[in-house]
């Protein structure tokens, strides 16, 4: 029988299973999507925690039976994706009413795909963001995470290239997906 996932908020003590979590969801998922050197460049420069995630409390895992088989979470702060370099403005706070949240680092296992957590997770993320008071989600998709954000609800920007460090470059889709939307048991909009 399987042991259904618990969501909750990362802590510190979860980086090395998040790092963990991370490379292997790379070396999972990648190949489908990317060839052998694109996908060992990923698992080299895409899978570092951030623990700056963690401290703002807007990272969440879902552990299954001792083992964490899914990560994601939202940003508060500038910075868009790991591996993007470092900038000054990385730990900037965004101005939730101009400026829109940043949803990041999302790695599901690949034996614990299609099964619903990546959705979980967007779900707590665009929850916790809209109660911040921010009016818009972005992210910087890899083409693995494609399907799932569209699926969300997100719409494609652009594609961009997003180069690695050792020269390797990745396809990206800069993506968006509203707040603006009313929740259910929202009152009608006044006409």
């Amino acid at each position: 029988m399987s042991v259904s996932p618990v969501l909750r908020a990362a802590v510190r003590a979860d980086v090395p299973g998040i790092a963990v979590l991370m490379r292997r969801s790379v070396l999972d998922v990648f190949p489908r999507f990317h060839d052998e050197r694109a996908t060992a460049a990923a698992a080299r420069y895409l899978t570092e925690p951030d623990t700056v995630l963690i401290d703002d409390g807007t990272y969440f895992v879902h552990e299954a039976d001792g083992q964490l088989v899914a990560c994601g979470g939202w940003s508060k702060r500038d910075k868009l994706y790991t591996g993007s370099g470092a900038t000054p403005s990385d730990d900037r706070v965004l101005d939730p009413a101009t400026e829109p949240a940043r949803v990041r680092a999302m790695f599901v296992r690949g034996d614990w795909t299609r099964r619903g957590l990546g959705r979980a997770i967007l779900a707590r993320c665009e929850q916790a963001a809209r109660a911040e008071g921010f009016r818009a989600l972005v992210l910087m998709a890899t083409l693995p995470g494609v399907p799932l954000y569209r699926s969300f609800g997100f719409r494609e920007l652009s594609r961009i290239d997003v180069p690695l460090p050792n020269g390797i470059v990745l396809d990206g889709v800069s993506m968006e997906y509203p707040l603006s939307r009313r929740q259910p048991g929202d009152p009608a909009p006044a006409r």
